[in-house]
């Protein structure tokens, strides 16, 4: 390994400085060590390693390997700067691959199933695909796998065009197309921002082309993110493999990007031996990421305490008003990605409702809806969302577009919230119990034993 070039060095370090101070950033705050690693990697090439950090596209049993051990390594002699954004990349990377040592790429923002009901799952995601959402966030739970599955297909087989979109108005999918236009443009733009500071290597966390040939090109695009239910817990881990493959037909995926435990509701035994069996799928190469849900610091260090690597992801009830700060301090830490799970609820009345007038008064002034500044937020906070939507009035369907990447970054609107705004907003955390806000994700109104009931601190 030829050594860093000291000089080349000190110009990046110079350069980063530089293009911090011209965007009013502090340049000594940190971001995550996932965005940390294409930095790692820029500096890697730019200073004249023979071993760079290569293009990272959905994982496939083919993919190289990234190891993490020597991404730290780098990025401790290095010693650069790491940038704050106010407009993260429209991906995030998580851990993966063959025992957790490959970078996956996943979308920021999503689309949820939760709460749709399974006649209306393929017009949403159709429509979602439409607006230029990759990101899906899928479960046993919620009944409708093989109807996405079945759009999954059409897409997968022949593109967008094989859908049919024959029963919705011209001004809905202009509106789709418009938004996702505006998705790909302003990602793009983020990555030619970042080429220029950073050298070539960005590509890891670009956007896949809009130009992939073929079924695999297209499957690559998707983001598939799947739940076992508490249901499919088991002590015999070859129940659990055999409940999730018989999802990867029902998705007509060929493999899952990422498999999560829904709920911790169930037992010490059950959930040891299901988390296991995942893992096991994953070096299998079925699954590509290992996650969990609604899962607290106890629930977190059971893991560990039971020998297996932490997840790659945790999703929680996540919210201005609850903002679950000691959680997802451990997750930092740990070097665990937090994704907010569905809104339900979250852009309507329910909720406290000093706290909502504050939140309505920021997106009144910036023309957006409580919703699309909520996705922001948990952009700007480095977190993976996945907003939700029916589609069974004109108003929901609108819905779909508002929330995606594309809706929430339209050009020629004030979309990024200010430090001010961000701290006014941060400023509306009550630690407003789970459930509160409707939401019953991964567990029932039977789990609930008291007002005070939550279930990351169930232990």
């Amino acid at each position: 390994m030829i050594p860093f070039n000291s000089i080349l060095l000190l110009l990046i370090s110079s350069t980063l400085l530089s293009y911090s101070q011209s965007l009013s950033l502090d340049p000594k705050k940190i971001i995550s060590r996932r965005d940390a690693m294409l930095l790692s990697g820029a500096s890697t090439i730019m200073a004249g390693m023979t071993t760079a950090i290569p293009s990272i596209s959905h994982a496939t049993s083919d993919d190289t390997s990234v190891d993490l051990d020597t991404i730290k390594s780098i990025t401790n002699k290095s010693n650069l700067a790491i940038l704050p954004s106010k407009d993260p990349s429209p991906f995030m990377l998580i851990r993966g691959g063959i025992k957790g040592k490959s970078l996956i790429k996943m979308p920021r923002v999503g689309y949820s199933l939760y709460k749709t009901a399974p006649d209306t799952a393929a017009r949403c995601t159709a429509l979602a695909i439409r607006s230029g959402v990759r990101h899906f966030d899928v479960g046993t739970l919620y009944g409708s796998n093989s109807q996405v599955g079945s759009v999954f297909k059409t897409y997968i087989d022949g593109g967008m065009d094989a859908i049919d979109y024959s029963a919705e108005s011209s001004e809905l999918l202009a509106l789709c197309d418009k938004t996702r236009i505006a998705g790909d443009e302003h990602a793009l733009q983020i990555v030619s921002a970042g080429t220029m500071l950073l050298g070539n290597n960005n590509n890891i966390l670009a956007p896949t082309p809009m130009g992939s040939a073929g079924r695999r090109g297209r499957r690559e695009r998707l983001f598939i993110s799947h739940k076992v239910s508490n249901a499919e817990q088991s002590m015999k881990r070859s129940d659990v493999k055999r409940a999730v493959k018989q999802q990867i037909l029902e998705l007509n995926a060929q493999y899952l990007d990422l498999v999560s435990i829904h709920s911790p509701l169930t037992d010490a035994n059950r959930r040891r031996e299901t988390y296991g069996a995942l893992i096991e799928l994953r070096d299998a190469g079925l699954v590509k990421s290992v996650g969990v849900c609604n899962y607290g610091i106890k629930a977190l260090m059971e893991i560990q305490d039971n020998g297996f690597e932490l997840p790659s992801i945790n999703q929680l009830e996540l919210s201005p008003f609850n903002t679950h700060s000691d959680i997802i301090s451990f997750c930092k830490e740990h070097d665990i990605a937090v994704s907010c799970a569905a809104w339900s609820k979250l852009s309507g009345t329910d909720g406290p409702a000093d706290q909502w007038a504050i939140l309505s008064d920021i997106a009144k002034k910036k023309g957006m809806t409580k919703a699309q500044v909520l996705v922001r937020w948990s952009l700007q906070k480095e977190f993976a969302c996945v907003p939700r939507s029916g589609c069974g009035s004109k108003i929901e369907r609108i819905a779909i577009t508002e929330n995606s990447y594309g809706g929430v970054n339209l050009p020629d609107r004030g979309n990024i919230l200010t430090d001010e705004e961000m701290s006014i907003i941060d400023s509306l955390n009550i630690n407003y119990k789970a459930g509160k806000l409707g939401r019953r994700d991964g567990w029932g109104d039977d789990d609930v034993e008291s007002i005070e009931w939550d279930p990351t601190n169930f232990f």
